[in-house]
């Protein structure tokens, strides 16, 4: 492990990625910090030209190229986000850009790509397939290959954003910042070791994605057997070979977060901040409450946006079906006129808030000793949830909690 990722690198990445970028001020949190006893700060990254702030790595690093390099087309492999930024950045410098995305990218993702210049080709299933057919295709056709993490150029360009938050927060005690295949963990923990040795900097994986991990506990590079992960941004299998020596050195802890946290935080950032932020750009902000948090000043890094509609509208019934915000219960009664009334009544003196009704008359034989009504429902939470179940037993029912299909 040499000495290239320095102070110097550093502050020439900054200089030359403030062309093409806009810094984005840290938005404290009254939520977060309440819920946590800490002073929370948010790193908005997903306000970030392109969506995110693989914006950063991808111009900085195509600016160390040489004229010739560029002139023969750059190739990358991504997800999505290091497709947008390296689409956007060729443009700058007029170069033609090829993307190898995997086959299940997003639609909206794949648009935005070929909307910013860029050729995409859809290959393979995982990023690991995209990236090896996105090499194959350098060596033969004679593209730059620019890697999305494993790279200390593109490492270097992606640490800008500590930068910016120690210009603003300079006393910072924990920085949160999400892992996919490493390259901004490495980046922000490298110059935020240069900058104050005692920040701490802790990487967050998905717990089904969590490479990097694995890697640190080894000593080496190894492979996870899969990445399974809502967080697309974040599903790789394997950190990189040249950036592992420094998240080695430099990361003071690595945590995992459930998918169902990545929901509910969804929720959280959507209903308390009035933000849009994908999957894996919400890894920061679920591991708040991993860690010691009170009387500390955290900075948690939003590290994109980039999410189709689809993705979004699953994303928010699961996490009002996990805060208990909708629920459904199932209830046996006789099938006589007026039944379905009384059960109506007896909710709506608690405030629940019915939303859809599924009548199954074929649940017992004897149909006048029982039918089946399954009602799904509105709650404030589970306080709520938990009165409204209360006031059905005391109406002689039976509810039972069923597993709600909208």
């Amino acid at each position: 492990m040499d000495n290239q990722l320095n102070l110097e690198v550093f502050e020439a990445a900054t200089e030359t990625v403030a062309k093409v970028t806009k810094e984005t001020k840290l938005i404290f949190s009254e939520y977060l910090s309440s819920a946590s006893g800490g002073k929370i700060y948010l790193k908005p990254e997903n306000m970030q030209f392109t969506g995110s702030y693989k914006l950063r790595g991808a111009y900085y690093k195509i600016s160390t190229l040489t004229q010739a390099e560029r002139e023969r087309g750059l190739i990358s492999a991504s997800a999505g986000n290091h497709a947008q930024g390296v689409a956007y950045a060729a443009g700058q410098y007029g170069a033609k850009s090829i993307i190898v995305m995997p086959t299940t990218t997003p639609l909206i993702k794949v648009n935005r790509t070929k909307g910013l210049g860029a050729e995409v080709i859809l290959a393979g299933d995982i990023y690991e397939e995209s990236c090896k057919q996105a090499m194959e295709l350098a060596a033969d056709k004679g593209y730059t290959f620019i890697h999305p993490f494993d790279d200390l150029d593109v490492a270097a360009g992606q640490g800008t954003l500590m930068m910016e938050i120690y210009k603003e927060l300079p006393l910072v005690d924990y920085v949160l910042v999400p892992i996919g295949g490493g390259g901004l963990a490495c980046g922000v923990a490298a110059l935020a070791k240069l900058l104050n040795p005692k920040i701490r900097i802790i990487g967050v994986e998905p717990a089904g994605a969590n490479c990097v991990q694995a890697s640190i506990k080894a000593g080496k590079v190894v492979a996870i057997e899969s990445a399974n992960t809502i967080a697309d941004g974040a599903a790789v299998r394997e950190s990189g070979a040249v950036i592992f020596p420094y998240l080695k050195k430099y990361l003071d802890d690595v945590v995992t977060v459930e998918d169902w946290e990545l929901v509910a935080a969804f929720l959280d950032m959507v209903e308390n901040h009035k933000m849009i932020v994908e999957n894996a750009g919400l890894l920061a902000v679920a591991a708040i409450k991993h860690i010691a948090a009170k009387g500390k000043r955290i900075a948690a890094i939003l590290s994109g946006g980039n999410m189709d509609v689809i993705t979004m509208s699953s994303v928010v019934q699961q996490g009002l079906i996990i805060r208990d915000r909708i629920f459904s219960v199932s209830v046996l009664l006789p099938d006589k006129p007026g039944e379905l009334t009384r059960v109506s009544e007896v909710i709506a003196t608690k405030n629940g808030n019915v939303i859809k009704l599924e009548h199954n008359q074929f649940v017992s034989i004897n149909r006048s000793a029982a039918v089946e009504l399954r009602i799904t429902m509105e709650a404030y939470g589970t306080e709520h949830k938990k009165e409204i179940i209360a006031a059905l037993e005391q109406g002689g029912y039976k509810p039972k909690v069923v597993r709600t299909n909208m």
